[in-house]
């Protein structure tokens, strides 16, 4: 007969769940300012890759009532529509609400997702064309990282141009891996087509730290030098389409450059040659 532990006010208290919560299964960090994490996948959660959805943390209790409110902002699923857990990126900000306390997370913790996804950066946003754009500066390229593991991207487009920009080397790791990645990944080579990666093209730039390549990307479009680089020609509206992530300024300065090429900007509910995150501030 084994010996039996007295059941006490200790080992009774129920470990408190938060509302709609997934399990932290991995995190990566990759600066003092960027890391990654994945979760589980609540199993009714349909989502079109690229789209975002809320998450967060209780914050804490109030001084006076003691009642805990969660913490929630918007965040691009980093992960593929086909994907069995969740994948997000994000920055570090030590005095923000939320991400002061979210970059501490470890697998096993749980955080609180919202499963409820929106978002305009969608293949079902962009008429047909032959060249696909992802513009994108910081953690703006999350929803990036799940558009370059969907098999539609490369059966809508001959040819993924994908820019980054950051202030600093180390800060394009995450984007910078994730595209190495797409060359040996077998599932992802067995069911796109063997060599799919081929049609990407990778433009990273940074605005503080030496590179290969400085400078604003918006720069780099207005001066033509992207275009020389790459070998591609000028933005064009009869072939280029464009999907643009980053913090509002960059979203409105790419908007005016993909306008004045002639292009004009679609929705959900009417397709056109680029797509902005309006959501998205990072």
């Amino acid at each position: 007969m084994t010996e039996q532990t007295p059941v006490t006010e200790t080992t009774a208290k129920a470990v408190p769940v938060l509302p709609d919560a997934q399990t932290v299964t991995e995190v990566k960090h990759y600066t003092d300012s960027l890391f990654s994490f994945r979760v589980t996948r609540p199993a009714s959660l349909r989502f079109r890759s690229g789209e975002f959805v809320m998450i967060g943390l209780m914050g804490d209790p109030d001084p006076k009532t003691g009642k805990q409110r969660p913490l929630l902002r918007a965040y691009s699923i980093a992960s593929p529509s086909w994907d069995e857990e969740m994948e997000f990126y994000s920055i570090k900000v030590q005095d923000g609400p939320l991400t002061s306390k979210l970059q501490h997370v470890k697998a096993g913790d749980q955080i609180i997702l919202k499963p409820k996804p929106v978002g305009t950066l969608v293949h079902d946003a962009l008429l047909p064309g032959k060249r696909l754009y992802f513009f994108s500066t910081g953690t703006g390229f999350a929803p990036f990282a799940s558009l370059l593991r969907e098999p539609q991207t490369y059966e809508d487009y001959d040819e993924i141009i994908i820019t980054h920009t950051c202030r600093e080397v180390a800060e394009l790791t995450y984007g910078r891996d994730l595209i190495e990645g797409l060359k040996t990944d077998e599932l992802l080579n067995e069911v796109i087509g063997e060599g799919f990666w081929k049609k990407i093209k990778y433009y990273p730039t940074t605005t503080r730290e030496e590179s290969p390549k400085m400078g604003r990307i918006t720069t780099l479009i207005e001066n033509g030098e992207l275009f020389a680089d790459l070998g591609v020609p000028a933005m064009d509206p009869a072939t280029d389409r464009a999907m643009v992530c980053g913090s509002l300024a960059f979203n409105l300065d790419i908007k005016e450059l993909l306008e004045k090429a002639g292009l004009n900007e679609g929705a959900n509910s009417e397709p056109g040659e680029f797509v902005i995150e309006k959501a998205f501030v990072g």
